[in-house]
């Protein structure tokens, strides 16, 4: 006799009427063993049942093995997998529901300026570092360094144009008031843009100081106007 189409059709088993997958990483079959070992009455058979479950569950992940506490990682997904229910011997600490319940504390938001969140930490890090330096050219380059990457970054936030003044306003509070472009910086006399400035000071500072010219006598040539005969 054969068999009616819609019979076959009811007797297919779709993943929404399967039970939850804890661990969807190892598949269906391995649920299905590892339900099957919690249900083993005799404890020898189970825990061979457990540690042969435990090989293929290595086999799965073959480039983890190197791993240090992997073999521990896999006792700890055994046992939940089975919803804490697989009664064997374990070689590690058996982890409980309530551990893995738990909650973590909550973490401090680390900015201590929200006023000005589109600078981030970094910057605040660099201004920091910047306060600690003696007065010199290098610090006075790392302000301009500093003072540059805050422009990007309000530009990358605020669409609008912003003007060097309003910069140097919040580099001069994030500092405590102890950077101060606008009375303290000769080089920006020179120039209204903020960027040409940067770059001058940056080539200014890896070009460094000019080494003197030797003859071939091995003699310092300080007379800038030779004419060759």
């Amino acid at each position: 006799m054969q068999e009616n189409p819609h019979d076959v059709i009811q007797h297919l088993e779709y993943n929404a009427e399967r039970p939850h997958l804890i661990i969807p990483e190892y598949g269906r079959h391995l649920q299905k063993l590892i339900d099957q070992a919690t249900q083993v009455e005799d404890a020898t058979e189970r825990n061979k049942m457990a540690r042969y479950i435990i090989s293929v569950m290595g086999n799965l992940n073959p480039h983890l093995r190197d791993v240090p506490d992997f073999q521990h990682k896999l006792w700890d997904q055994l046992f939940v997998m089975s919803d804490f229910k697989l009664e064997v011997e374990s070689p590690y600490p058996i982890p409980s529901r309530e551990l893995l319940q738990q909650k973590p504390d909550p973490l401090n938001y680390p900015q201590n300026f929200p006023k000005y969140r589109f600078y981030g930490n970094n910057i605040k890090y660099m201004i920091d570092v910047a306060n600690k330096w003696e007065d010199g050219e290098m610090k006075s380059a790392l302000i301009i360094v500093i003072a540059n990457h805050m422009k990007k970054s309000y530009l990358s936030w605020n669409k609008d144009t912003v003007k060097d003044d309003v910069i140097f306003e919040h580099l001069y509070e994030l500092s405590d008031g102890k950077l101060n472009l606008k009375a303290s910086s000769e080089e920006l006399s020179n120039s209204s843009d903020l960027m040409r400035t940067n770059k001058r000071m940056s080539n200014k500072i890896q070009s460094g100081p000019q080494k003197p010219k030797i003859t071939k006598n091995g003699k310092q040539n300080t007379n800038k106007n030779i004419t060759r005969k």
